[in-house]
Formats: C-alpha cells, sequence, structure tokens
C-alpha cells in the first residue's frame, strides 16, 4: 500500500512521536493565500498574499479570488518554507482549511494539500475554520510562549461572516452556544462603510475614522434577541435610514459628521457583543474569555474588552493583529493538536463552503 494511502489507525502505529514534529498549515478560504510552518507547536513563519483587487467591487469577488489563490499558493508555500528553513522532506503532516469558506478558493487549497501531501507521502489534517481561530490563541512564537487561555474559557468569534459565542473545554470540544441570526458584525461594518461611501473592506476604516469621533453623537437600534444569540440586520436597517433623513437635510453630511458616524455605529456593535458576552460569562461563571477572528483587531472592541476585564475581574486574551484576520499560523497549529492525536483524514475528503463548529 502506498505511503500517503495508510489509515489514520495505520499511521498511529507507524509515525515516531519522538522526532519533532513539523506541520505545513494551508489557508485559503476567502482571499488570503497564507502558509505557516510549526515545529513542536513553535511557529517558524506565516507568509501572508492579499488580494487587492476586490476593493474596486466593495466585496470578494469569488472567481477573481479563486483566480488568484492558483497564482499564490506555490509561491507562499515556498516562502514559508524558506523563512523556515525547513525542507518538503522534513514535513510530518499538512494541514489545510477544509471549510468553511468560498468554495472555489478552498478547493485551490485542498487540492495543492492533497497532492503535495501525496508526493511526499505523509498525512492530511483537516482544519475548520473557526475552529482556527478559536486556536489561534494558542499559536507560539518562542519555547517560553505561554499566553495560551486555560480551559474552560469563552471565545468571542466576530469576523465578517461569523459572530459566535463559543465555550471552549478543549481544543477538540467547543459549543457555540450562541451566534447571530442574520448577518455577522463584521459584515454589518462593511455594508455601512460601503453605505459612507468609505470603501471596502470597511473594519479598518470604521477603525480609523472612529477613533477622531464621538461614540455617543448618534444612537442606532440594538435588537432584543434572546439567550446569547445576536442580530445586526435591524441595526444596518436603522443606520441606512437615519443616513438617508440626515444626508436629505445636508447633502454633505457624511463627509461633515463621518468620524461620529463611524464611532457611533461601532460603539453600537461593540456594545450588542459584549452584552451577550458578558451574560454568557456570568451565566457560566467563566472568568476567562477570548477574542478572536478579524473584527478583534477592532481597537473599539479590544477597549471594551480591557474594561470589562477591571469591571467584572475576567482574565482576557487578545490576539496579535497578525493572528486576527485569516492566516495559515492558526490552521497549523490547530493540525498540531490533531496531529498529537492522530487525527488525520482521508484523501476522499471534499472541500465544504458552509458548516457549523458543532
Amino acid at each position: 500500500m502506498p505511503r500517503f494511502m495508510r489509515t489514520a489507525m495505520e499511521w498511529g502505529t507507524l509515525t515516531d512521536m519522538d522526532k519533532d514534529i513539523y506541520i505545513l498549515g494551508i489557508e485559503s478560504s476567502c482571499d488570503d493565500t497564507s502558509a505557516a510552518v510549526l515545529r513542536n507547536g513553535v511557529l517558524l513563519s506565516n507568509v501572508t498574499a492579499s488580494q487587492a483587487v476586490h476593493e474596486a467591487y466593495g466585496g470578494v469577488v469569488p472567481e477573481l479570488a479563486s483566480r488568484a489563490h492558483q497564482q499564490n499558493i506555490v509561491p507562499v508555500v515556498d516562502q514559508a518554507l524558506k523563512q523556515a528553513g525547513v525542507e518538503r522532506s522534513q514535513l510530518s503532516a499538512i494541514a489545510f482549511t477544509r471549510g468553511p469558506g468560498l468554495m472555489g478558493s478552498l478547493l485551490v487549497g485542498v487540492s495543492f494539500a492533497k497532492g503535495l501531501a501525496a508526493s511526499l507521502g505523509i498525512p492530511m489534517i483537516e482544519v475548520n475554520h473557526l475552529q482556527g481561530h478559536v486556536l489561534a490563541h494558542f499559536i507560539k512564537e518562542n519555547e517560553e510562549d505561554d499566553h495560551a487561555p486555560r480551559f474552560p474559557f469563552l471565545c468571542l468569534l466576530v469576523s465578517g461572516g461569523n459572530s459566535q459565542i463559543i465555550l471552549v473545554r478543549a481544543y477538540n470540544d467547543m459549543e457555540v452556544i450562541g451566534q447571530t441570526i442574520d448577518d455577522a458584525a463584521g459584515e454589518a461594518i462593511d455594508k455601512c462603510s460601503k453605505v459612507m461611501g468609505q470603501g471596502y473592506p470597511g473594519g479598518p476604516i470604521i477603525d480609523r475614522l472612529a477613533r477622531q469621533g464621538n461614540p455617543n453623537a448618534y444612537t442606532f437600534a440594538k435588537p432584543n434577541i434572546k439567550d446569547y444569540d445576536y442580530s445586526f440586520s435591524g441595526l444596518k436597517t436603522s443606520f441606512l435610514y437615519n443616513l438617508r433623513d440626515w444626508v436629505k437635510e445636508d447633502p454633505d453630511f457624511i463627509e461633515h459628521h463621518k468620524e461620529d458616524l463611524a464611532a457611533s455605529l461601532e460603539k453600537t456593535i461593540v456594545d450588542i457583543l459584549m452584552k451577550k458576552l458578558r451574560l454568557a460569562a456570568r451565566d457560566l461563571k467563566i472568568r476567562h474569555v477570548a477574542v478572536a477572528g478579524g473584527v478583534s483587531a477592532n481597537n473599539g472592541l479590544r477597549n471594551a474588552f480591557h474594561e470589562y476585564a477591571q469591571k467584572y475581574h475576567w482574565k482576557i486574551y487578545i490576539p496579535k493583529f497578525s493572528f486576527t484576520t485569516d492566516n495559515a499560523a492558526m490552521i497549523a497549529i490547530t493540525g498540531y493538536y490533531k496531529y498529537l492525536d492522530q487525527d488525520f483524514c482521508g484523501m476522499e475528503k471534499p472541500a465544504y463552503s458552509r458548516v457549523s463548529m458543532q
């Protein structure tokens, strides 16, 4: 039987766990092509190629994204290995994002991972993209790095496509206890930025403008959703209708008040997110609280975490900016923990565009 065709059980009896473990991680779920290399859980390299082509369209164009991934995947992986000082023959396994994400983008990464794993005769490890964001907190940049959250902890996962509160009992035991019933927080920010004519992606733009504005200048609708779930569609509608009325009175309203609009929008979203997170932490009696995902780079949300930590005696975990957006380091660290459990997958596993964490 060819080496790459062995089952997970057979790999468990053949792998020498006393050797250094080198994991190559590949991430291609949306518009960033990324590759990272870990040795025994310590990050050696993390290379990402972004796609500026989507800015002109106000959002990610799936067909353009998949084409760019095809152009970027080989040089990105090559650079990750070179920066790590690791030869392909040293790799123990390849971890890859299987989903969720854009199907065309995922197929590029999944196909590349399968081909490389087959050529090297090493196992593959499938990674749930959302699980990777949570486990970004466990990335070690040196041997002494000891900043990882203590189990169990709550993680607020906020990005362009997801807004979830996750109870994390172990790296392989996560439960979504609250999530958006419509739009995600990041999506709401992007769309409101577009309505203001400020461009895409909206997150960094709104963040920058908000730093110069008054967060109490304007009031927008906050949903009343039961339990720990979120809703942001009403906020978007409120923002749009208010803006429409104000612009009728003053055609230059947005230009004259864009900083206050951004600050008020940001405050509203942060308040919605933190209210439910605080409720979950109180009900479950958990004081170890983390944030992850692209929106975790927002300064308003980071400041709110520090305020809540002081007020409610939380131990908080906020990722480095480089680990907030889609990156292969989070895929590699997830793959590393799954490798320790010999949790491999077969070549027949396809990519998937949508799936729950549970």
